[in-house]
């Protein structure tokens, strides 16, 4: 049994770093807004700086999802004509919002516009006690050998029952969601069950976290996909933490592997599906692509935690569309205060939000 660690217990244990994928220009009519925020979720957030100036709240950008129960530090973008001086603005004036840098660019922030998210995570009381050391060489250990990178209930929606609804649907035993953002929430829950899927049985047989030839692998330092033809070759660069395997984010237009990978994924869709034309409903709102098997390289650093002689501060760098207690799951199983605060799902993907948000980025 793993040990355990409480998590969130105050918003500054859980401190998320944005990392964008460009900077803004300094000019366009879209002025980006760098800002650290405090218990409030993105789309609160979101919605009163489209008050505070005075625009519609769908012309609000950002790259994606953030907690409330922590402080995270993330760029919206709001429409603004390049005549207005920003000299003019003023302060921000938004309870729980510090504005760190207002500069134009050229486009709107969008989903997924972002490279990587930095986490600074505080793992409190430990228990037992003594597997404090335990707990840090799991942790140091992924930073080749990596970490399963499910995505988890976070995708499952509130009562994890998404996959299950979406069944139905796509197998014709209901009517469909008549709004066009829950049709992408439901395609999105059922690639994500779909891929853990995939991961749990390459978890099985031991192939998680090397490459089968024919696999499709993704270079970790350009996010290349190409395919593996010789796993004597392959596999060495995998057990380096350079290249992994990836899974399937179903849809019409997703790269299948071959050989084996390829046998695997079809039977996770023959097993869960039944049909794989039932991929055509996905239509634009799911069409596919492939996600890496583990996350590694993160860069994790783990130390003392002050103030708690039985704790530990944990950094490390994640993708965008992976999860933080996914990293940290791998250690010790997470008592989160933070979720039992304000009744979430996971720390970036949230119901309420992706059901308001016009966009979602499957990665």
């Amino acid at each position: 049994m793993k040990p355990t660690a409480r998590i969130r217990t105050t918003p500054s244990d859980f401190v998320v770093e944005e990392i964008p994928a460009y900077e803004p220009c300094g000019q366009g009519a879209h002025l980006f807004l760098r800002i650290r925020k405090t218990g409030l979720t993105t789309f609160e957030c979101a919605r009163r700086i489209a008050a505070r100036f005075k625009v519609d709240p769908r012309d609000v950008g950002y790259a994606g999802m953030k907690d409330r129960h922590a402080v995270t530090t993330q760029s919206f973008s709001v429409p603004m004509a390049e005549t207005v001086q920003l000299e003019s603005l003023g302060s921000i004036d938004i309870e729980g919002v510090e504005l760190l840098q207002a500069r134009r660019h050229t486009n709107k922030l969008r989903t997924g516009h972002l490279s990587a998210n930095r986490f600074r995570i505080a793992l409190r009381q430990l228990d037992p006690p003594e597997s404090l050391q335990d707990v840090r060489e799991a942790l140091l250990a992924t930073e080749t050998r990596g970490v399963p990178n499910a995505f988890g209930p976070q995708r499952y929606g509130r009562h994890g029952d998404n996959p299950d609804r979406a069944l139905g649907w796509l197998r014709g035993a209901s009517r469909g969601p008549s709004n066009p953002r829950e049709k992408r929430l439901l395609i999105s829950s059922i690639q994500s069950m779909l891929f853990d899927e995939v991961l749990r049985r390459r978890q099985e047989d031991g192939t998680w976290n090397t490459v089968l030839a024919g696999d499709l692998a993704k270079r970790h330092d350009s996010g290349g996909l190409f395919e593996c033809e010789d796993e004597s070759v392959d596999r060495p660069r995998a057990e380096r933490g350079e290249i992994s395997a990836t899974g399937p984010i179903f849809g019409t237009r997703m790269r299948w592997p071959k050989g084996l990978a390829a046998e695997i994924e079809r039977q996770v869709l023959a097993d869960k599906l039944g049909d794989e034309k039932i991929l055509q409903r996905f239509g634009k709102n799911g069409e596919g692509s492939r996600r890496a098997l583990r996350l590694v390289r993160t860069g994790v650093r783990v130390s003392a935690l002050e103030g708690d002689p039985n704790g530990l501060l944990v950094e490390f760098e994640l993708p965008k569309g992976a999860y933080a207690t996914t990293f940290l799951g791998v250690a010790c199983t997470l008592l989160d205060d933070g979720q039992r605060r304000d009744d979430r799902d996971g720390e970036t993907s949230r119901h309420d939000e992706l059901m308001q948000h016009t966009e979602f980025d499957p990665e």
